[in-house]
């Protein structure tokens, strides 16, 4: 089929697919206009590496890797605070302290597939693994491009909800680190103190003094400081009007996308209707001619005068 033929019998149906362009469009919009509204709880956090031991003893001593220009990937005490943010023990935290469980288990036992999933006998209870896949799903940290701040942004439904769910994560993940911190520390200061008791040496005694200072420092940080992993630049705020989905957002691409996908289906379907009819054409044959075979004959001899004969 032609690139001519194939315009003029999309012409021919352009009624058809305007028509289906319409009712597309339409079904779209409505599930994208009645879809649940949420809102978006948004702080603002930037590492908080300004202490002896924030740098970061709870990894590694010392870094086996130099960053380099390239590499902006978080490090130290504020890479196990967003590792925090996502853990199991922070899932079960929210399960515990939260009604996030409970609103969990109304959108299960709500419509439509509440009662289908009461029909086909499945869970309806939320546990903790429940909460963690909502976190997976609902919480997000990204670094910003031109500093080094990082943005923590939660969707709910429930506007106090959001706010309430925010604060608690960033308080779990930064006791966290503070807690391990700080039994760190203690272990430290407890090995230095049992070595001291039975050291003899004058010089020994002198450097494991000045060890324990250290640990004894690090131990007043963690438990006096503000923040041992992330500062708060900017306290958990959340928005006044729910923003997600993003309704206009998402009508405009459906009008680019919905005729354009009804189009191409249409012609793919001419093309396929035009395959079908079309059959490879079939040439007369040229008749049959009758061999000739070759038959061979003898000159026969001059009679011309003057042939001494």
């Amino acid at each position: 089929m032609t690139l001519d033929e194939l315009l003029r019998g999309l012409w021919r149906q352009a009624g058809r697919i305007a028509l289906a362009v319409l009712l597309l469009y339409a079904g779209a919009a409505t599930v994208v206009w009645n879809w649940p509204r949420s809102y978006v709880a948004s702080a603002i956090v930037a590492p908080a590496e300004t202490t002896g031991i924030a740098t970061s003893a709870l990894l590694t001593p010392a870094p086996f890797l130099q960053p380099s220009l390239l590499d902006q990937r978080p490090g130290g005490n504020f890479a196990v605070y967003l590792a925090a943010l996502r853990a199991p023990e922070a899932a079960a935290a929210m399960a515990r302290e939260t009604s996030l469980p409970a609103e969990l288990e109304a959108r299960r036992a709500a419509l439509p597939l509440g009662p289908v999933r009461r029909a086909l006998g499945l869970r309806m209870t939320a546990d903790a693994d429940d909460v963690l896949t909502f976190l997976e799903r609902n919480f997000a940290a990204t670094p910003s491009l031109t500093s080094v701040t990082w943005t923590l942004e939660l969707v709910h439904r429930d506007r106090a909800t959001a706010l309430d769910v925010l604060q608690r994560l960033h308080a779990v993940a930064e006791g966290r680190v503070r807690q391990t911190l700080a039994e760190l520390a203690q272990r430290r200061i407890v090995a230095l103190e049992a070595r001291l008791r039975i050291e003899p040496d004058l010089f020994l005694r002198n450097t494991l003094y000045e060890l324990l200072a250290q640990q004894q420092r690090a131990a007043l940080v963690v438990s006096a400081d503000e923040a041992a992993a992330a500062r708060l630049v900017s306290v958990p705020v959340v928005e006044l009007r729910p923003s997600v989905p993003n309704r206009p957002l998402l009508l405009v691409l459906l009008a680019l996308a919905i005729p354009g996908a009804v189009t191409l289906f249409a012609a793919c379907r001419l093309l396929l209707r035009g395959r079908e009819e079309w059959r490879p054409p079939v040439w007369p044959r040229p008749p049959a001619r009758e061999r000739i075979e070759p038959v061979l004959a003898r000159r026969p001899a001059s009679t011309t005068p003057g042939d001494g004969g």
